[in-house]
């Protein structure tokens, strides 16, 4: 974990920005004190599409709708 004041944060912006996205944790602090963590951006995950996975499934067991021994008495 790296800790900087906003002055030094402000005059290494482009070497901060290469150490959180290389995974380094990087605060910035005002005053001595933690104020903020710089972190990577998350790009969002593609929405899920129906039938993306058509064909995938290759085997199901027999027995998949089967009750569990023992548990008779809960359907």
């Amino acid at each position: 974990m790296s800790q900087y004041n906003i002055a030094e944060a402000r005059a290494k912006l482009s070497e901060l920005r290469r150490r959180a996205l290389a995974g380094e944790e990087v605060i910035i602090a005002g005053g001595n004190t933690p104020a903020v963590k710089l972190v990577p951006v998350q790009s969002p995950k593609p929405p899920r599409q129906p039938g993306s996975g058509k064909g995938q499934l290759l085997w199901i067991a027999p027995d998949f709708d089967a009750t569990p021994e023992g548990f008779e008495d809960y359907t």
